[in-house]
């Protein structure tokens, strides 16, 4: 007899939720026409619109909050494909290079995110807050995470929407908004992974250090042994937390990082294949000819001929 009441609540939260997606969805729709990203007026936002699918394309991910209103998108990192739809929030932690391709797209019903830059001094200021300071434990962290957004972390999210019609009160409110998103992010499922890169002295953080010397740094020769110094870890705790968190080896996230930015300096400015492979720390352009193609399927330049091509038709469209 307690099934029926039970269906009826969970049909009524289902509904409910699909309403706040839709109103969601209108927002951010009314602030982009242009395909692809939109820089806002409020620090570190961007809006994200598409109306068609994608080819698999390379990217680098930084730290960062993404809410999905609608349409649908694959991301690949490491061996894993997440699948982000309306209503899933994609927490980065550190940055992360990934594939990622638009799935379900339409002109009568785009693809449509937030995207909130993660600034982690107000995470651990929002973290240093009475309501976190007991401890928790948070085992498997992981640098990117997904999951489904909670009601409160969407309406958060509408109301830094709603800064964009009154742009007079963003110097005021923007940075007091944006906490109440980082507020709700920790307390949401995936919040666990925030705090604990947040958290200093936590092996995720010390961890997250080795990552961002890694990448400011993807050009140089790659010695484990200087990461895991950087992390304060024996070489094996190190590349087993190093793995655990971004789901590649040292040298693979090198490697990626690596072929991510030397196609993004081809199409960007112009460099021949030899040159970027240089440029981004290849000693022999051979090698750097057969891992380009490995990983993106392509010789340098017939990929980032094709790529441009995309680029062109999606402007045209």
């Amino acid at each position: 007899m307690a099934a029926a009441p039970i269906e009826s609540v969970g049909r009524k939260l289902e509904q409910q939720q699909q309403h706040l997606l839709q109103h969601f969805a209108s927002k951010i729709n009314a602030h982009t026409r242009l395909e692809g990203d939109t820089i806002t007026e409020i620090p570190g936002l961007r809006l994200f619109r598409r109306t068609a699918l994608t080819s698999c394309t390379s990217a680098a991910y930084e730290p960062s909050l993404i809410l999905y209103a609608q349409g649908q998108k694959n991301v690949q990192v490491g061996g894993s494909t997440y699948i982000c739809d309306a209503g899933t929030c994609q927490l980065t932690s550190v940055d992360m290079p990934v594939f990622s391709q638009v799935t379900r797209a339409s002109i009568d019903e785009p693809i449509l995110a937030i995207i909130q830059k993660l600034d982690m001094a107000v995470v651990r200021e929002v973290l240093s807050q009475q309501e976190f300071l007991a401890p928790e434990a948070c085992a498997g962290t992981r640098g990117m995470a997904i999951g489904k957004s909670t009601p409160e972390l969407i309406t958060a999210c509408m109301r830094l929407l709603d800064l964009l019609d009154t742009p007079h009160d963003i110097p005021f409110m923007a940075g007091l908004v944006q906490r109440e998103v980082v507020y709700r992010a920790l307390r949401s499922p995936l919040g666990k992974h925030l705090r604990a890169i947040a958290t200093l002295g936590d092996q995720s953080n010390r961890t997250a250090k080795a990552v961002a010397w890694l990448k400011a740094n993807y050009s140089k020769s790659l010695h484990v042994e200087d990461l895991a110094e950087i992390a304060q870890m024996a070489v094996s705790t190190f590349h087993l937390r190093f793995k655990s968190l971004t789901q590649m080896s040292p040298l693979q996230y090198q490697k990626r990082l690596r072929l991510h930015q030397a196609r993004m300096r081809m199409m960007n400015d112009g460099l021949d294949a030899a040159s970027a492979a240089f440029e981004v720390g290849y000693e022999s352009a051979s090698q750097f000819n057969r891992e380009y193609r490995r990983f993106f399927g392509r010789p340098p330049m017939r990929d980032v001929k094709a790529q441009q091509a995309n680029a062109d038709e999606a402007v045209m469209s």
